[in-house]
Formats: C-alpha cells, sequence, structure tokens
C-alpha cells in the first residue's frame, strides 16, 4: 500500500504459507493426494507430530482437505482444495525464485548481505550461523 502500511490480507497469506514447513507440505501436495506416510517420506526432516499440527492448520484454513475411505481400514488422504490448488503458480514462482536465489547468492560469495549494508551486523550474524 502506498501508506508503508501492509495489507492485512496479504500478511495473513504470507504468515500462512511461510510458517515453517507448511510451503513444503503444499509443495507435495501439488503431487495429487498423499497419505501421511507419503508426505513424512517426502519431507524427511519434518517430525510426525510437526507434520501433523501443519496439516491441522492447513485444514483450518481451508487450504488443505483430509479425506478419510470408507473402506476398512479407513486410508486417510491429504489434498489440496480449490483455494490450495489456486496456489500453484505462486509456489511454482516462489520455487523459481529460490533457484535463480540460491544461485546468486553462490556467485556473489564474499559480498555483504543486506544486513550487513544497514549496517545491522547482530543481525547479519544470526543469519550466517
Amino acid at each position: 500500500m502506498s501508506d508503508g502500511s501492509a495489507c492485512p490480507a496479504f500478511h495473513e497469506a504470507v504468515e500462512l504459507i511461510g510458517r515453517r514447513w507448511n510451503g513444503v507440505i503444499l509443495h507435495e501436495l501439488l503431487g495429487g493426494p498423499r497419505r501421511f506416510s507419503q508426505l513424512r517420506a517426502g519431507i524427511p526432516e519434518i517430525t510426525d507430530a510437526m507434520l501433523s499440527l501443519r496439516l491441522k492448520d492447513l485444514e483450518a484454513a481451508r487450504i488443505v482437505v483430509r479425506d478419510v475411505s470408507a473402506s476398512r481400514p479407513g486410508e486417510v488422504r491429504y489434498a489440496l482444495d480449490r483455494a490450495g490448488c489456486s496456489l500453484a503458480p505462486v509456489l511454482d514462482a516462489i520455487a523459481q525464485w529460490g533457484e535463480e536465489w540460491v544461485a546468486t547468492r553462490t556467485e556473489c560469495a564474499g559480498l555483504p548481505t543486506v544486513a550487513e549494508n544497514r549496517g545491522d551486523a547482530h543481525l547479519a550474524k544470526e543469519v550466517a550461523a
């Protein structure tokens, strides 16, 4: 916005997508419905408890749906709902930007970071660690 304040809808969307693990979970679900174990295998660094918590958060936000089959034993699959599917171009753009950013970071190794340029030496040290 022109007055410098953050748009509440933008802020809420960025917080949801940017919450630790949410973006990776959403990216995994772009490939189609997944069982919990498939998501866990696709994101080996996440714990079962954190995956469960994040899936519940994404369900509450109406981005992910949990489908339990009627068969015995019941099979649970997670999928993007319509709002989640509409994130595909956003997540693809972030992935592309990330690839370019990592390449640029590697090419520019040794150059000062944004935090260093602003004089935030303590922040730059935290980011580097």
